[in-house]
């Protein structure tokens, strides 16, 4: 009773404050907002929609993929990809379907990409006919992304059921080398739970769920690292607002979950910890009541200790869908982040932290 009270007023105090008080929308070239770009154009889109972006650096540059078809769910769905080549982007092509390995043909969703310090470059997705009935598939890339090989459902576990692999956003390779992905399940409750893997992904430990999917329904954790080896997730959830979780152990074992003061209108986040050791947060500072409202405003949050959150720039303020965010930090210290631009495209924005 006591946390429904405490998000009632954080939601009142949200929703009367939306948008107020927030940086207007960023121009490109102005202050850290370097660049702003799609990745195809509307008028030359390789399907009718798509969404679920994701992000990774490469040895031979940077990499972006979504999910695309007729519409979210219907079979044609699968994974597009696209590499970056220049200043631009390369033709888009359809890089795994539902149907390989299948009965018949089911739609993709959710793609991750990550590079391992070493290794080929990894490719995770989800198929099936919904988020609740999914299972986990991986492939990997030996040449930044431009040819597939080993490709292969993750497996089961007794604790989850399918294996997903990191569920949205990127997982982080800990000091000993292992990939901790944060992933979530919707079966039984919107449940966070964490799949690591020292292999590569051959072989899986399930940590976790760390929550119930009662007081707090969460998915799509975000993981942040600190310098006293304490770990954060912030998560998507039902309840209104952006989720958090602590780990003091290494990821083996975390706290309650606990609301933050940031607003969600039940949408994607992704968050990266920088080089400087700040903590850069990508997410509609919405809710889904006041104008703007849902996913028409994307926002960048920054915070020294991952509790206090300042909103810094707002990429998008305007109707239609700009949503599920991907960011990374490259080798040049740049930000990179991808998002849905309308269902229409993927757009990808550079920052400078530095000016941040």
């Amino acid at each position: 009773m006591k946390t429904r009270l405490l998000l009632l007023i954080v939601l009142a105090t949200t929703s009367c404050s939306m948008g107020a008080d927030l940086p207007a929308v960023a121009e490109a070239g102005s202050g850290a907002y370097l660049s702003g770009t799609l990745i195809y154009a509307l008028d030359d889109k390789p399907t009718p929609q798509c969404h679920a972006s994701t992000i990774a650096e490469t040895k031979v540059g940077l990499v972006a993929a979504w999910f695309g078809g007729k519409h979210e769910k219907n079979p044609d769905v699968g994974i597009w990809l696209s590499r970056q080549e220049g200043d631009s982007w390369s033709k888009a092509e359809k890089v795994a379907s539902g149907a390989e390995g299948e009965d018949k043909e089911y739609a993709c969703w959710n793609p991750v990409l990550f590079q391992p310090s070493d290794g080929p470059l990894l490719l995770f997705y989800k198929v099936g006919p919904s988020p609740s009935r999914w299972w986990g598939v991986m492939a990997s890339s030996p040449d930044g992304g431009k040819t597939w090989e080993n490709r292969h459902k993750l497996g089961q576990d007794d604790k989850i059921g399918h294996l997903l692999g990191p569920v949205k956003n990127k997982p982080i390779q800990l000091p000993d080398g292992s990939i901790l992905c944060g992933s979530s399940t919707e079966h039984k409750g919107w449940r966070v739970h964490f799949e690591r893997t020292r292999d590569l992904g051959k072989t899986w430990e399930v940590i976790g769920p760390i929550n119930d999917g009662q007081e707090f329904g969460a998915i799509q954790p975000s993981i942040l690292s600190y310098p006293d080896g304490r770990m954060q997730v912030l998560c998507r959830s039902q309840q209104s607002v952006i989720t958090q979780c602590w780990s003091t152990d290494g990821g083996k074992a975390w706290g309650k979950m606990t609301g933050t003061d940031l607003p969600n209108p039940n949408a994607g986040t992704d968050a990266v910890t920088l080089e400087d050791g700040r903590q850069l947060l990508v997410y509609n500072h919405t809710t889904r009541r006041t104008k703007p409202r849902g996913r028409e405003m994307l926002n960048v949050a920054i915070s020294e200790d991952g509790k206090l959150w300042k909103p810094v720039l707002t990429l998008e303020r305007k109707d239609g869908e700009h949503s599920y965010p991907a960011v990374i930090q490259a080798r040049d210290g740049k930000v990179h982040i991808t998002y849905t631009y309308l269902r229409r495209s993927v757009k990808h924005v550079v920052l400078d932290p530095g000016k941040i």
